[in-house]
């Protein structure tokens, strides 16, 4: 999942209630990031099964998968600290402020891999520990040190790391990677660039000043806001696929219709008046548009059956 869900103004990040260097340590975890992280992979977990999952399993399984998200986010954080030192958006972050060194980002990135590793192979199942430290890799090692600074099409190879919480979770409970699973993996997958893009359409200064070759830099404003537009249109189809293929009903059905047009229109508007306050809200929106869609897959799946 991209790390622009973990932007808390600097006052909101020092609003929380813990010492000084507790909270540092903290503000690396990217915890608005995370709890998308954790909640898409819940969801996998639910659907995994028709009935309620195996709470010995799914409290473990968040954990380790929380765990492991965090120690990919800290590490994004010391790699890319010159980058955020650079951005109003970022610059606020202790690794970027040298609140916390190097040295004290990287121990703390391995104690929570290592921690959230173990926790998965031993109370979940090895499938799940070696898909999301699969993740942390994609995330941490191919999407921020190698992708980003080299590619304006970072975030859509990237993105398929970001994409695998519902997997990550399905395995947890089902012990395979089912065409569910990667059905919901799709969809996230092509959500992720016009969630991405929208916002750094208006942050593109910052990505310029950052020397970071995203596509608003590199191919302009109205390039990129096609591009929106057309994922979007393609994200839209695909949130259809779970009803197509019988993992879903008319619950879904519904949401996913009214939520694809409400972004599609967001997108189309994006593309022909564009402004940094459209940009703002079309980000805004692609959060809710997710999340929205994930809780209607919940709802009808436990819901559905019951009234039809």
């Amino acid at each position: 999942m991209s790390d622009t869900l973990a932007s808390p103004a600097p006052a909101t990040a020092r609003s929380v209630s813990l010492p000084s260097k507790a909270r540092q340590y903290y503000q690396l975890t990217k915890p608005r990031v995370v709890q998308l992280i954790v909640f898409c992979a819940a969801i996998g977990m639910l659907l995994a099964t028709p009935d309620w999952p195996d709470w010995r399993v799914v409290l473990p399984a968040i954990a380790g998968i929380w765990l492991v998200a965090a120690a990919a986010a800290a590490f994004n954080c010391l790699v890319e600290q010159r980058i955020d030192s650079s951005m109003a958006r970022t610059s606020w972050r202790p690794t970027a402020t040298r609140e916390l060194t190097a040295s004290q980002a990287l121990v703390f990135s391995a104690i929570l891999c290592a921690a959230g590793s173990a926790l998965l192979w031993f109370a979940v199942n090895p499938l799940t520990m070696w898909l999301t430290f699969a993740t942390f890799i994609g995330y941490a090692v191919v999407y921020t040190v190698v992708l980003k600074p080299l590619t304006p099409q970072n975030i859509v190879i990237g993105g398929a790391s970001g994409a695998m919480p519902p997997v990550l979770g399905w395995a947890a409970v089902r012990g395979d990677v089912g065409p569910e699973a990667l059905m919901l993996c799709l969809i996230i997958f092509l959500w992720t660039p016009p969630h991405f893009w929208a916002l750094a359409l208006y942050r593109a200064e910052d990505y310029r000043r950052a020397g970071l070759p995203m596509l608003p830099v590199t191919h302009g404003s109205e390039f990129t806001r096609l591009h929106v537009l057309l994922y979007t249109l393609v994200l839209f189809a695909a949130t259809l696929l779970p009803f197509v293929a019988g993992m879903s009903g008319p619950i879904y059905l519904a949401a996913a219709i009214v939520l694809g047009v409400m972004f599609s229109g967001y997108a189309w508007r994006l593309w022909r008046h564009y402004s940094d306050a459209l940009a703002r809200k079309t980000f805004r929106f692609s959060i809710v548009h997710l999340s929205l869609l994930f809780a209607a897959l919940l709802v009808d799946h436990y819901i559905g059956p019951l009234i039809a």
